[in-house]
């Protein structure tokens, strides 16, 4: 008499590893930069991968000029496309390059670093193992099957990366340049809305440590940077869609020619009289992206972001800056069919993560 055949045994899926910092809150400077520096050797080729915004841009022009005879060879790749007029300028001013990206691009070297960012929060980068991680973002999970990065500092206590890669900065006894310190004074002012948004004492010393540095022509520059032509007719339609209720600003752009195009009219609405929070949603490319911005304490826009979307895509950010992209895949046929449906999925989203306050808006 036969057997019976015994069940397959299944194995429990791996448990989610949040990214831990190396080293403890009250760790020294000096103590975080010799870490980091022991992860790299002579012959390294390093790799630093950013989504590309001034914060990343300047923390990643940073840590090449920490690694600067450290390494062989240090390059830059951001996985986003820039339109913004500041990210430009801030390249220009750096003197910076990057590279295209592409999957073919990390295996060409030997350590990978991200900054101002996660592995887990773009799906170029989720399945990468990367050497060293520096973010000022709240922890996410490590995809099961990628080797824990060597050395990683999070603090997501600080308003922005640029911040700590000052403390980096100072252990090194490194006095930055013209170009680096404008850029790391314009990152740390932008990521916290000159201190309106989340920031903290370090934001304010490392602001002070560089102001009698920067280039001020450089900073005005910056500021003042150009919208590219191709990207004003949507700048006109944002404006032009915008709806307001209460304290709110909610525009739909149907198809954009850039998420960067996105930011800036989210950013633009935020300087409208009375207004505390904007959202500005469109089709760029296969994705749907939404930008989240608010001012004051009183908000977690991040949390929104990721309760309305995470389902659906990526999304995540700060209290006051957030973001979601969702590929259209992702979405029903029919609410890509009628730009009205699509706007109202977007705000029925919002409703039911308890945003109500931005999904009602009324003109």
């Amino acid at each position: 008499m036969s057997q019976p055949h015994p069940k397959a045994q299944v194995s429990p899926p791996k448990p989610a590893r949040l990214l831990v910092s190396s080293l403890g809150r009250e760790a020294s400077d000096r103590d975080r930069l010799a870490a980091l520096l022991k992860v790299f050797h002579g012959d390294d080729r390093v790799l630093i991968v950013i989504s590309a915004d001034p914060d990343a841009i300047a923390s990643a022009a940073a840590v090449k000029r920490i690694l600067w005879r450290h390494v062989s060879q240090v390059a830059l790749t951001a996985i986003n496309q820039m339109k913004r007029p500041d990210n430009l300028r801030i390249l220009d001013f750096l003197k910076l390059s990057l590279m295209p990206w592409s999957p073919s691009l990390p295996p060409a070297f030997s350590k990978l670093v991200m900054v101002d960012s996660q592995p887990a929060h773009a799906p170029q980068t989720e399945a990468l193992a990367f050497s060293a991680v520096i973010d000022h973002h709240p922890p996410s999970a490590l995809s099961p099957h990628v080797q824990a990065p060597d050395y990683v500092d999070i603090r997501p206590e600080v308003g922005a990366n640029s911040s700590l890669l000052v403390g980096y900065l100072k252990a090194a006894k490194i006095k930055p340049n013209p170009s680096l310190a404008t850029a790391l004074f314009y990152a740390i002012k932008t990521d916290t809305n000159n201190f309106v948004r989340q920031g903290q004492a370090l934001d304010m010393r490392a602001f002070r440590w560089l102001h009698p540095m920067i280039h001020s022509e450089y900073l005005i520059d910056i500021e003042r940077g150009p919208l590219a032509r191709s990207s004003f007719k949507h700048f006109l339609a944002g404006l032009d869609a915008a709806v307001f209720r209460r304290q709110t600003a909610y525009t739909f752009l149907d198809k954009v020619d850039h998420a960067d195009t996105l930011v800036i009219v989210a950013d633009f609405l935020m300087k409208i009289s009375g207004v505390r929070r904007t959202v500005a949603a469109g089709i760029c490319g296969q994705k749907l992206v939404v930008i989240f911005r608010a001012g004051g304490l009183r908000q977690d826009m991040g949390r929104l972001a990721q309760a309305a979307f995470k389902t659906l895509g990526s999304a995540g950010g700060h209290k006051n800056m957030a973001r979601a992209e969702i590929p259209l895949e992702n979405l029903e046929p029919k609410l890509l069919a009628q730009p009205a449906a699509l706007s109202r999925f977007i705000l029925r989203r919002l409703s039911q993560a308890g945003g109500d306050r931005v999904s009602r808006p009324a003109n």
